[in-house]
């Protein structure tokens, strides 16, 4: 019997396919089919794997989502003890399709989404998971934050990290679709961050500056 890790090197093999596919010609032009011919295995072997197209965009999506909480640990790795700015700033600097790779979650996560509105096999899988997973996170930093008194006390955090998901995830879009480039997008994202941390830099320095070892600084490709 093929042992654990064969089955998990040949559905992360399948689910790679269909992001590559995804990329090239949209997550619409995603079926069985093609995701067999992209992955160089027999269609046969992804029907083994997945019982249904939902089943397969669904588990790419969440490969996809594992990696990009891989490569924002690899981020946080890089930092000596980061304060919560970093962390919040690593973490939402990962959401942002800055590369290749953060390029694709976004690409499949945004068409899933809308696929999704009219597909009701899409709609039943869990994919708002990892947003809310995010934002709860970003919630929780924030309440670190104010703590430390790098935030004000008067901040509602909860309502805070649901503001800065939304504005990653428009800014995300509009990277997408060329509207604006992944330097002008982070500028935005500081410039948030800045106001919400009372001129507390990524650093944990007073002032609005950011220095070297702000994570993911424009045009950085992640880990």
């Amino acid at each position: 019997m093929p042992r654990t890790a064969d089955h998990d090197a040949r559905r992360a093999q399948i689910t790679d396919g269909l992001v590559r596919v995804a990329g090239r010609d949209g997550l619409h032009a995603v079926t069985m089919r093609s995701v067999a011919a992209e992955a160089g295995v027999s269609l046969r072997l992804v029907q083994y794997y997945f019982e249904s197209k939902a089943q397969l965009m669904n588990a790419a999506l969440e490969r996809l989502e594992r990696l990009s909480r891989e490569r924002w640990a690899a981020r946080l790795a890089a930092l000596p003890a980061p304060s919560p700015r970093a962390f919040v700033e690593a973490l939402l600097a990962e959401a942002l399709p800055t590369d290749p790779e953060s390029r694709a979650f976004h690409q499949v996560w945004t068409s899933y989404a809308v696929l999704s509105m009219t597909d009701p096999s899409l709609a039943d899988q869990p994919f708002v998971d990892g947003p809310e997973r995010l934002e709860r996170q970003l919630a929780q930093a924030l309440d670190g934050a104010v703590a430390d008194g790098s935030v004000p006390p008067s901040a509602d955090t909860a309502t805070e990290a649901a503001r800065l998901l939304a504005l990653v995830h428009g800014l995300g879009t509009s990277v997408l679709v060329g509207r604006r480039t992944p330097e002008s997008a982070m500028d935005v994202l500081h410039y948030h961050l800045d106001a919400l941390f009372c001129g507390v830099s990524a650093g944990g320095v007073s002032g609005s500056g950011r220095g070297p070892d702000t994570p993911a600084s424009p045009g950085r490709p992640a880990p």
